[in-house]
C-alpha cells in the first residue's frame, strides 16, 4: 500500500509519464496504426534480412531461364554451366533474373529513399519554418521562394536533376525532396502563426527568455504531431516518385534492383508475362497503403479535433 501510494502521488505531481502512457496506448489502439505498422515492420525486416531471403544475386542474369513463369523449377544456369535446383517463387524476368530477389533487394532501396526524403523534408522544412512564422519580417521574403519552389512540377524538377547530376542514390533523394520542403514549411509556419500569440509565448518574451528558447521549447513541441503525420505522407510520396522515376528510366541505373526498374524491365511482356510486373506493382501498392494508414492512425491519435469527434 505503501509504494502504491507513493507511486500514485509522484503520477499526481508530475502527470507527464501518465500522458504519455495514455498517449501511447491511445496510438496502439488505433487499427490502422496497428495495421499499417505491422506490415512496414515485416517489410523493414524483409530488407534487412534481404541477403538470406533473396535466393539468389538479384544482379545474376541466365538468359536460357529467362520469363519464367511462378513456381517454375530450374536445374540449369546457361551462362554459368552450373547445375542446381532452385525454385522461382516469382519467376524470371526476360533476362533470367530472379524476380523474388529482385523485390526483396528492392525494398531496400524503397526504404532507404523514403525515410531519407523524409528526414531531408523535416529538417529544412522546420527550419524554414520557424524562421518564417517567428520572424514576422523574414515572413514575405521566405515563403515567396517557397511559393517559387512549389511552382516547379516534382516530377519535372526530378527528371531535369538526376539529367544533369546522373541517377546516383544521393541525386534521386534530393531530386524529390526538395519539391516536399516548402510543403512542410507552410504547415510549421501556420503551426508558429497561431501559437506565437498564446499567453504563455508572449510571457516568455515579456521576460526576456531568449528567442533560440522560446521557439525550441513553447513552440516546437506543438509542432511535433503534425510533423510526424506530414513525415509518414512524405515517405509514402518519396517512395512512389522513386518508382515512377525508375519506370521512366531516369532513376537508379536499370541494372540497380528496385521496383520500379523491375515493371519497367516487364512492361514490354506485360501481356504474355505479367508477373513481372504484377508482384512488385502488388507489394509498391501496399507499402504505400501502409504508410498513409499508418499516418491516418498518428492523426486521428494525436489530433485533438479527431479526438473530439470520436467521443
Amino acid at each position: 500500500m505503501v509504494d502504491s501510494t507513493v507511486l500514485t502521488a509522484a503520477e499526481v505531481a508530475d502527470p507527464a509519464p501518465r500522458r504519455r502512457r495514455s498517449l501511447g496506448r491511445k496510438v496502439l489502439a488505433n487499427w490502422s496504426v496497428r495495421l499499417g505498422g505491422g506490415f512496414l515492420c515485416l517489410l523493414l525486416l524483409m530488407a534487412l534480412a534481404a541477403p538470406w531471403l533473396g535466393t539468389i544475386d538479384p544482379t545474376e542474369m541466365d538468359p536460357g531461364s529467362g520469363n519464367l513463369l511462378p513456381g517454375t523449377v530450374a536445374e540449369f544456369n546457361s551462362l554459368s554451366g552450373e547445375s542446381f535446383r532452385h525454385w522461382f517463387v516469382m519467376g524470371t524476368d526476360s533476362l533470367g533474373r530472379d524476380i523474388w530477389s529482385r523485390v526483396v533487394f528492392g525494398a531496400r532501396v524503397s526504404l532507404v529513399v523514403g525515410v531519407a526524403v523524409a528526414a531531408i523534408t523535416l529538417v529544412f522544412g522546420l527550419a524554414i519554418g520557424l524562421l518564417a512564422g517567428y520572424f514576422r519580417r523574414l515572413d514575405g521574403i521566405i515563403m515567396r521562394v517557397m511559393d517559387g519552389v512549389m511552382a516547379i512540377p516534382g516530377i519535372l524538377f526530378a527528371v531535369s536533376l538526376v539529367a544533369m547530376f546522373g541517377g546516383t542514390m544521393t541525386t534521386v533523394v534530393l531530386a524529390i525532396a526538395v519539391p516536399e520542403i516548402p510543403r512542410v514549411a507552410r504547415l510549421v509556419r501556420s503551426v508558429v502563426l497561431s501559437v506565437r500569440e498564446e499567453p504563455y509565448v508572449e510571457a516568455a518574451v515579456a521576460l526576456d527568455t531568449p528567442t533560440w528558447k522560446v521557439m525550441l521549447r513553447h513552440i516546437l513541441p506543438n509542432a511535433v504531431a503534425p510533423l510526424v503525420i506530414q513525415a509518414t505522407y512524405v515517405c509514402a510520396a518519396a517512395i512512389l516518385v522513386e518508382a515512377i522515376l525508375s519506370f521512366l528510366g531516369v532513376g537508379l541505373p536499370a541494372e540497380t534492383a528496385t521496383w520500379g526498374n523491375i515493371m519497367a524491365e516487364g512492361r514490354a511482356q506485360f501481356n504474355q508475362y505479367p508477373h513481372n510486373v504484377l508482384f512488385p506493382g502488388a507489394l509498391l501498392a501496399l507499402t504505400v497503403l501502409s504508410i498513409n494508414m499508418l499516418g491516418d492512425g498518428l492523426r486521428d491519435a494525436l489530433d485533438p479535433k479527431f479526438n473530439k469527434r470520436g467521443e
